[in-house]
C-alpha cells in the first residue's frame, strides 16, 4: 500500500467517477489516492479498517475464510467499487478479505471523517444502500454459481477474471489456493486444467499458463462471476 502524493492525479481519479457528487459536504481535502500493488492486501478478514476504499483502477477478489481453515471466494471487484460499507453501518471488523489482483487504485476516505462525520449525509447513505443492494445481488449470484456450476466454468470465468495481459494473457496459478477458492480438490483442478490444456484452450508455461484460446473459456463461463 502506498499513498500518492500527487494532486493532479488524485484528482483525475475522483474526477473519473464524480466520487465528489457521493457526498454533500466537500471532502476532497481528506481523500488520499493509494495504489495496492499485485498480491496487496486492501483488506483483511477481522482487522480493523483504516479507510473506506472507492476502486477507480484495477481489480481485485474478495474471499472469506471458514471454520475448516479453507477460503471461499466471494465476488470481483473492478470499474468502480465501494469497499467498507458495510463496516461503517455496524461491524467494527473487516467481514472479509479483499485482494488486488492487478496493480489497483483506490481513492481513500479515513474511516474517523467517514463514521461518524458522514452518517447524516443523506446523499451519502442513499449511495452506501444502493452500494449494499447491489452487493447482495451479486452475493446470491455467486453463491448459486459456487453451488451449481461445474468446476470447468467456474474456472474458466476465475482465470478470464485473474489473466495479467502482457504481449500474451497470462494465468498464473497457486493451485492449493486456487482449489480452495473454488471450493474443490486440488486433484480435481488438476485434473480440470490439464483438460483445458488438452482442448487447447491453455498452454502450460513454466509455473503458468498462457489462455491461447479466450472466447473458448469466455463461452464456458458463461460470465459466472459478478
Amino acid at each position: 500500500m502506498r499513498i500518492i502524493n500527487d494532486d493532479i492525479m488524485k484528482d483525475t481519479h475522483i474526477k473519473k467517477y464524480q466520487i465528489d457528487d457521493i457526498f454533500t459536504l466537500d471532502i476532497r481535502s481528506e481523500m488520499k489516492l493509494i495504489l495496492y500493488k499485485k498480491g496487496e492486501m486492501l483488506c483483511t478478514e477481522g482487522e480493523n479498517l483504516d479507510y473506506m476504499l472507492f476502486l477507480t483502477q484495477g481489480r481485485a477478489k474478495s474471499y472469506i475464510s471458514l471454520q475448516n481453515g479453507k477460503n471461499l471466494l466471494i465476488c470481483f471487484y473492478e470499474n468502480f467499487e465501494v469497499m467498507g460499507d458495510i463496516e461503517i453501518l455496524g461491524t467494527e471488523l473487516t467481514s472479509g478479505s479483499i485482494e488486488a489482483v492487478e496493480d489497483t487504485y483506490c481513492i481513500g476516505i479515513p474511516m474517523n471523517v467517514v463514521n461518524p462525520g458522514l452518517m447524516d449525509d443523506s446523499r451519502f447513505l442513499r449511495f452506501i444502500c444502493k452500494s449494499l443492494g447491489g452487493k447482495l445481488h451479486r452475493s446470491s449470484h455467486n453463491s448459486s454459481i459456487n453451488l451449481l456450476y461445474p468446476l470447468e466454468s467456474r474456472l474458466a470465468g476465475y482465470i478470464l477474471k485473474t489473466s495479467e495481459q502482457r504481449e500474451k494473457v497470462y494465468f498464473e496459478v497457486n493451485l492449493s489456493e486456487t482449489a480452495q477458492l473454488l471450493s474443490t480438490s486440488y486433484r480435481h483442478l488438476l485434473r480440470t486444467l490439464e483438460s483445458f490444456c488438452e482442448a487447447r484452450y491453455l498452454k502450460k508455461v513454466g509455473g503458468a499458463y498462457e489462455v491461447v484460446d479466450e472466447e473458448s473459456l469466455r463461452k464456458m463461463s458463461a460470465e459466472v462471476y459478478l
